[in-house]
């Protein structure tokens, strides 16, 4: 159920009996050639609604769809408010939704935001609100490659171009980190891809959406039975 659907008496009786609010956050950047801009924030807000089918108990907000995407600089159409804005505007979302609800869940699938994103959460936290943070991980590419354009091609097949897909920069992320560091993306690959997306299919995309979904709904109902002092701490960072 999205939050944005139900009204304001809606929301408070669903909050009464203790619904979780879920925040999907993402990006709006490049995701190569053969992906939109939303990539992020599609695959953010998937995660959100599949464990909202699951759990009842689950509101789903609506997605943050700006993140800390500097990384992303000199491809048209990336849109970055930096780490400062991203970590303030979470702290801010997570104090307002903190008068309705007592757990908050942020859903981010933007590697980029993972520093702020564990920063506004430690500050949530220190103010004795309950926040918990899901960051989606998986194997191989990192960007714009084999796994985000097979989840793509699960969600969203009409917009993904892949007679536009090309291999770009298949080093290991090890190995180029350095240069992302420090020059971007654009530094690394002149199509915005780290990876293959050339042999993505919508049935490698269901089946890691359906893994990630599993993953998620296991930590939600591990949180929803811990103690405070029990909670994760953020993940770390999986530039993606």
């Amino acid at each position: 159920m999205r939050l944005a659907d139900l009204s304001w008496p809606d929301v408070a009786e669903r909050a009464a009996a203790g619904a979780v609010l879920a925040v999907p956050v993402g990006a709006t950047e490049q995701h190569g050639p053969h992906l939109p801009l939303s990539t992020d924030t599609d695959i953010a807000l998937a995660l959100c609604d599949r464990l909202s089918d699951e759990r009842p108990d689950v509101l789903v907000a609506p997605a943050v769809a700006f993140g800390s995407s500097g990384e992303h600089a000199g491809f048209a159409g990336t849109l970055s408010i930096g780490q400062a804005a991203t970590e303030l505007l979470l702290v801010e979302l997570g104090r307002s939704a903190a008068e309705t609800f007592t757990r908050l869940l942020f859903v981010s699938a933007h590697g980029g935001n993972a520093a702020p994103v564990a920063r506004a959460v430690a500050r949530l936290r220190a103010e004795s609100r309950d926040v918990e943070v899901f960051q989606p991980h998986w194997d191989g590419d990192p960007h714009a490659g084999r796994p985000e354009t097979a989840l793509q091609l699960a969600l969203r097949p009409n917009a993904v171009r892949m007679d536009r897909a090309v291999a770009g920069d298949r080093r290991p992320l090890g190995e180029v980190l350095p240069l992302l560091l420090n020059g971007g993306v654009r530094a690394v690959t002149a199509t915005g891809v780290l990876g293959d997306p050339t042999p993505a299919t919508a049935s490698e995309g269901v089946a890691l959406l359906d893994r990630l979904v599993v993953d998620l709904a296991s930590r939600v109902a591990r949180w929803c039975s811990a103690t405070g002092s029990e909670l994760s701490t953020p993940g770390e960072v999986v530039p993606r």
